[in-house]
């Protein structure tokens, strides 16, 4: 069994997937301490505190670089998808959801009208991107997550 685990185990993937995992788990709690709710959601959801994708990049980047070599093309690369990542988080998806608020309120209002509208009571989802802080936060976590990893 262990020949096995060591032919599969892939401490980047591992990584990446323990910082998106860690990142879904504090989302679900600190929304469980906001709201005093539960919301399966929050466990798999994007939006919210703290960046689930920027964890798993982040955790990807750290892992890369201690296994790889900081000067290796990998992690240039993954250098790079971060940046990517972390600003569609913080600017496009923003954005998208403050935009998917502003729909739902028109929408409501129009209804509240009676106007005719196809598709009733379908809202657009408006948590989709982050603020900056929880962008950092995510990426702190997963830059710890990354150190720690290949260590195991």
């Amino acid at each position: 069994m262990d020949f096995f685990l060591n032919q599969i185990y892939n401490p980047i993937l591992t990584a990446a997937v323990a910082g998106w995992g860690a990142a879904q788990i504090i989302k679900f709690i600190l929304f469980f301490i906001q709201h005093k709710n539960v919301k399966l959601e929050r466990l798999y959801g994007s939006g919210g505190m703290p960046s689930s994708h920027s964890a798993l990049v982040c955790a990807a980047f750290a892992t890369t670089g201690r296994s790889e070599g900081w000067n290796s093309p990998a992690v240039a690369l993954m250098f790079v998808i971060g940046a990517i990542v972390m600003y569609d988080a913080a600017n496009v998806r923003l954005e998208a959801g403050k935009h998917a608020k502003q729909l739902n309120r028109i929408m409501t209002r129009l209804l509240d009208m009676d106007i005719d509208i196809e598709d009733k009571g379908k809202e657009f989802k408006e948590l989709l991107g982050h603020t900056p802080l929880q962008v950092f936060v995510g990426a702190m976590l997963g830059l710890g997550i990354g150190a720690v990893i290949p260590l195991l």
